[in-house]
């Protein structure tokens, strides 16, 4: 089957201009990310990965080179690109229900279909039992999968995804992980996630972009192919793959994590 690009970023750089003089923080990234494809971005603390993600979700102009969707330029914001931060950003005055109805809120699309579609997903994910429920009822790893279905509702083209695990507990945040890198491949959706965690990178993703300090270039593309045990793609079996171990040093040695 041939892939079809859905993000094209072409010669962005980035430069911040300050009272103490210029700092460049991104030069000349060039990336395709194909249709249902799944990358992870890693790179030294700083270097400005988050920079890049803003960039291409329309929230900052890059000072040089641009962003395309589906072969149309990135102006701002647009519905075609969904955005997962850190934190849920859930509003605790409303219910879960209504929490993931609010992207379509402001596009002005909650219908009878549309609102079907919200909950048959928190029924597949299983929260359909909490969809009445406040923010406050849920866990943590609930409530990260509640933000992930506000985003999905809205059935973006890209998915955008800052450290979404990262506030998360370690024993969590290995099966929200699990969970969300399931979802993601059920839903055939096409996602750029950062992460500063290796293991979570490898696991999760198709391809691992691996960024210089700052400023952010392109060090290396390092396709992941896994033999996962008993041929079950998911990310916690990802990490049992016997080349998992070769991927983690390849990557740890590029980050000179150890300088």
């Amino acid at each position: 089957m041939e892939r079809k690009s859905i993000v094209e970023i072409k010669d962005i750089s980035m430069t911040y201009h300050t009272l103490d003089g210029e700092t460049e923080a991104i030069k000349d990234i060039n990336l395709n990310i194909d249709k249902g494809e799944i990358v992870s971005l890693v790179g030294p603390s700083g270097c400005g990965k988050s920079t890049l993600l803003s960039i291409i979700a329309g929230l900052i102009e890059p000072s040089k080179g641009k962003v395309l969707i589906k072969g149309k330029e990135v102006k701002g914001p647009t519905k075609e690109i969904g955005y997962m931060f850190q934190r849920d950003h859930l509003f605790e005055w409303r219910t879960i229900i209504e929490n993931v109805l609010i992207g379509l809120e402001i596009q002005g699309k909650v219908n009878e279909e549309n609102y079907k579609y919200a909950e048959k997903l928190l029924d597949i994910y299983g929260l359909s039992d909490f969809k009445e429920k406040f923010p406050r009822q849920l866990s943590g790893g609930m409530r990260q999968r509640a933000a992930l279905i506000r985003t999905l509702v809205v059935k973006p083209d890209l998915l955008l995804l800052d450290e979404p695990f990262s506030a998360l507990d370690y024993q969590t945040r290995l099966a929200i992980a699990d969970e969300i890198g399931i979802i993601l491949k059920k839903e055939e959706k096409t996602a750029l996630m950062v992460t500063h965690d290796i293991a979570e990178a490898i696991s999760m993703a198709d391809r691992v972009i691996v960024l210089s300090k700052r400023p952010a270039t392109i060090k290396d593309i390092i396709p992941i192919n896994l033999s996962c045990p008993g041929g079950v793609r998911t990310p916690m079996k990802c990490r049992e793959a016997p080349e998992f171990r070769h991927y983690f040093n390849q990557i740890w040695k590029e980050l000179d994590i150890h300088v």
